[in-house]
């Protein structure tokens, strides 16, 4: 969609006189410039040697209409803003984009503008006439199921020429792409191009090198770049294996080298674990560099290397992207963790503090037992879980729609829309502007929104028992997150944290405030106002009202809406955690 926002202004008078859009898909095998060729002509033998207009201006673009980011197609639509010119013309309409919902917006944006769009193969077609954007809207859908279906046959035949042992990425190195036309014979079952790889003479002598380099385990992957550096070998992009930097040290580029030495494609195995294809069941039809025993030889190698491996132990740091600082201005600033004196026996003393300013730093290990405290401190009393049960379900059905029944409305519209639409199109067909085929198509389609809809409306009644699940399972969390925390090892500590912690906010004096992820935060609130409650609705009960014998029950006389003050509150939509100033979604999802 447009990036522009409207504005209450009324926009200028277009200048009268036609825009040309022309779009080739970055996928399309032709020539772009012959593409354009064709639109032109097409728009111009239909439309604008019919008409009066000047042509005002042309936009282009080289991109998928998958797409609205496209430069051609938002300058087009930053000039009809200003009034630039007063018709856009289209060879069709899926060059205007293959998006249906975007296209349309686009379109009724363009129209508010006073621009007025037409396509060049059917020039009596108006978008904004309520009959003619039933079909502009289905060649959009049309479209977009084009470019679905496209991508399924070419993953699909990708995965068929891997099975048959094809490669179809870039080559490596060592190797380069080759593309042919296919003889008579074979151009039934490949087509009328066939794309292969196979050894690059001068690049394969490097690779195979660099294999027996690593086979002789007697240096390191750093001195085999060294070695192939000294025998004048570059990388293939030209890069040299070592290079010296602005420092005048000399630095190793290893990197492509490790990718060469973990790469199946050399012993001549078709490979992919992103589909399935596993190492050693796909032979490749391609010449291999190294055999299949010198390859898992080489990763016995690096293996062994690797698990004697010294790593220098990193400090840890348990708030790692938890802990903000606030300023006094209020707002805040992400702190990093840093061990200044790492070097020191004992490893130092490591701190948070903001990045660039040292005036703000804290001792981790302070801050981390401040954390711990806050943690320990959310707990959930027993016996306020029928009243915390209570005030969640009355929550639950505003924000399910059961207390607010638009958003049931919007669905009911939507069905009712979808059946004036079919009655729109079914007098289109009896007045044969519409094929049998087109029409069949039409009516599937109408057949899945029904379908989709009325699963919305089942769904939005069994919802609301899933939630009340989840709230269970999130007071059962609560409960027991304060034992829990302090059994388990630090690493587990710091994912328990990013489970439940939106953020740990510090303030000058140390103080620490955590903010609470959905529905931990909600919860935690929804205590702290039933804590403050509880007493008032005590004194009510002795006033006269006869206590509930069920601990499950609501004191008679007592609505679920004293329950929780503040959620009367605040929005339906929105719940405030235990800071002010963040708000959380509910459990409501």
């Amino acid at each position: 969609m447009s990036n522009y926002r409207h504005k209450k202004t009324a926009a200028p008078q277009p200048q009268p006189g036609w825009a040309i859009y022309l779009r080739t898909s970055s996928e399309d095998h032709q020539k772009p410039e012959l593409s354009r060729a064709r639109q032109r002509a097409i728009i111009e033998g239909n439309v604008l040697e019919h008409s009066e207009l000047p042509v005002i201006d042309e936009y282009v673009d080289v991109l998928t209409g998958k797409t609205p980011k496209r430069v051609g197609y938002q300058q087009l639509l930053a000039d009809a803003r200003v009034g630039k010119f007063s018709h856009v013309i289209v060879e069709r309409a899926d060059r205007f984009g293959r998006n249906d919902s975007e296209a349309l917006r686009a379109i009724d944006e363009l129209n508010e503008f006073g621009v007025s769009v037409r396509f060049a193969n059917s020039p009596d077609l108006d978008p904004m006439d309520p009959d003619d954007r039933v079909l502009v809207a289905l060649s959009f859908t049309l479209a977009r199921r084009e470019s679905a279906l496209l991508g399924i046959r070419t993953r699909g035949g990708q995965q068929a020429k891997r099975k048959s042992g094809g490669y179809i990425s870039y080559a490596p190195d060592g190797y380069r792409n080759v593309t042919a036309r296919t003889d008579t014979q074979k151009r039934n079952d490949l087509g009328r191009w066939d794309k292969w790889i196979e050894l690059d003479p001068e690049r394969a002598k490097v690779i195979r090198e660099a294999w027996d380099l690593l086979l002789e385990d007697t240096i390191s992957v750093r001195e085999i770049a060294e070695t192939l550096h000294e025998r004048g070998y570059r990388h293939r992009t030209g890069r040299p294996f070592v290079e010296l930097t602005a420092h005048g040290k000399r630095k190793a580029n290893i990197s492509s080298l490790g990718n060469i030495f973990h790469n199946w494609t050399y012993p001549g195995w078709v490979v992919s674990l992103k589909n399935g294809v596993l190492p050693k069941t796909v032979r490749g039809n391609w010449e291999p560099i190294v055999t299949t025993e010198e390859f898992e030889r080489g990763q016995e190698i690096l293996a062994k290397r690797n698990a004697h491996r010294t790593v220098r132990r990193k400090q840890f740091y348990l708030l790692t992207g938890l802990v903000f600082y606030r300023l006094q201005n209020g707002k805040l600033r992400r702190m990093s963790g840093s061990t200044s004196n790492a070097g020191r026996r004992g490893g130092g003393t490591p701190y948070y503090r903001i990045e660039g300013a040292g005036e703000a730093s804290f001792l981790c290990a302070v801050i981390d037992a401040a954390v711990e405290r806050e943690i320990c401190r959310i707990q959930v009393d027993p016996d306020l879980v029928p009243l915390i049960r209570a005030s969640y379900t009355k929550d639950l059905q505003e924000c399910m729609g059961h207390a607010r029944p638009d958003r049931r409305t919007q669905f009911q519209l939507a069905l009712k829309q979808v059946d004036d639409e079919e009655a729109r199109t079914v007098r289109l067909y009896a007045a044969g502007r519409i094929s049998d085929e087109i029409w069949e198509g039409m009516w599937t389609e109408w057949q899945d929104r029904r379908q989709t809809i009325q699963r919305t409306l089942e769904t939005m009644q069994q919802e609301q028992q899933v939630h009340v699940d989840n709230l269970d399972l999130a007071l059962e969390i609560i409960a027991k997150i304060g034992t829990l925390y302090n059994g388990l090892q630090r690493s587990d500590q710091k994912e328990l944290l990013r489970q439940v912690v939106e953020r740990v906010i510090v303030d000058d004096d140390g103080q620490v405030n955590l903010e609470l992820r959905t529905p931990f935060g909600y919860l935690n609130t929804l205590v702290d106002d039933i804590k403050r409650e509880k007493p008032r609705i005590e004194k009510t009960v002795k006033r006269g009202r006869k206590a509930t014998k069920n601990a499950g029950e609501i004191p008679p006389g007592v609505s679920p809406e004293q329950c929780s003050s503040h959620v009367q509150l605040v929005s339906t939509a929105w719940i405030r955690t235990r800071n002010p100033s963040v708000n959380s979604r509910l459990l409501c999802r």
